[in-house]
């Protein structure tokens, strides 16, 4: 049963549209069911890519986050939206700013509004918080552009929110994993023996299974309230080590070694590194109370065993 068939009559028969429905989106989309419930709509660039969104029912639109004119014909077609585009990763005149988000907020503020808008956002607008727990009321400390980028396209969603009323939310997102998910597991990263900080210089993590993303994604285009930042975290209480250690005894591998935080430059590439710098643990109270959401995964233990 998808999650839409509990939700009220007068809330059926919605047109949902997705920016950016990629694996975690195809999977919103199943949660939602399609069909006589919900006419399921998503964005596409490429033509390839239409067919594979027609086989999964949903009717795909022709456009490009990055062409504001393509953007225009997407306004008062979707009842409820859903943003899982990420920001531009490339080189901006303003790398703290996220034209994606601002473009697709403007054409949607051009005719009937939707009822809601949520947008996938990331628990790094958090920066680093030395381990300590962060709840939504925590001020965003972003130390990276992506981050950055993310503060502006939460602060554009809200502005819609504020200025006409659509209910828009902002899932704070740390890492996603599913053993069905392409880079879903620490598996590969195991198998070539990547290195891990050692235990005194090891970080915080946080994760969620993309299935349990995927159903807070739904949940909040209905239950969602008024310009709203929600923490979607799983139960688990690791250091990022630890999570391996975790994984490769599932797996029945090797643990990776551990080394010192400042020999890590010399052996890991950047963008891992820039994950071990912030360290936080994420409340999430907001997402089982206001969502409504009962995890199928609490932790990684059950998720990657799925």
């Amino acid at each position: 049963m998808s999650l839409i068939g509990a939700l009220p009559a007068r809330f059926r028969r919605e047109r949902v549209l997705i920016i950016g429905c990629g694996d975690v989106g195809l999977r919103a989309a199943r949660a939602l069911g399609g069909g006589r419930r919900v006419r399921l709509l998503a964005l596409s660039s490429t033509p390839e890519r239409q067919a594979a969104l027609r086989a999964q029912g949903i009717t795909p639109l022709s456009g490009d986050l990055d062409d504001a004119r393509s953007l225009r014909r997407l306004a008062g077609l979707g009842t409820r939206v859903l943003h899982l585009a990420p920001p531009p990763s490339g080189e901006l005149a303003d790398w703290r700013l996220d034209p994606r988000t601002r473009a697709l907020v403007r054409a949607l503020a051009q005719r009937s509004l939707p009822a809601a808008l949520v947008y996938g956002s990331t628990s790094g607008v958090y920066g680093d918080r030395q381990g300590r727990w962060v709840s939504e009321a925590t001020p965003a400390q972003p130390l990276t552009p992506r981050a950055w980028r993310r503060v502006d396209a939460e602060a554009a969603v809200h502005w819609l929110g504020r200025a006409t009323g659509v209910r828009t939310t902002a899932l704070r997102i740390p890492g996603i994993y599913a053993p069905d998910r392409e880079g879903g597991t620490p598996r590969e990263r195991l198998l070539r023996g990547t290195p891990v900080l050692r235990a005194e210089d090891d970080v915080h993590t946080n994760h969620i299974h993309a299935d349990d993303l995927a159903r807070a994604c739904v949940l909040a285009l209905w239950r969602g309230r008024p310009q709203r930042n929600v923490n979607v975290s799983d139960d688990t209480e690791l250091k990022m080590g630890d999570y391996f250690d975790l994984a490769a005894d599932l797996y029945g591998l090797p643990r990776p070694p551990r080394v010192a935080r400042d020999a890590a430059g010399d052996q890991l590439p950047l963008v891992l590194l820039s994950f071990m710098s912030e360290s936080r643990r994420l409340h999430n109270q907001r997402m089982k109370t206001e969502l409504g959401l009962r995890l199928r995964y609490p932790t990684v233990a059950e998720g990657l065993r799925g």
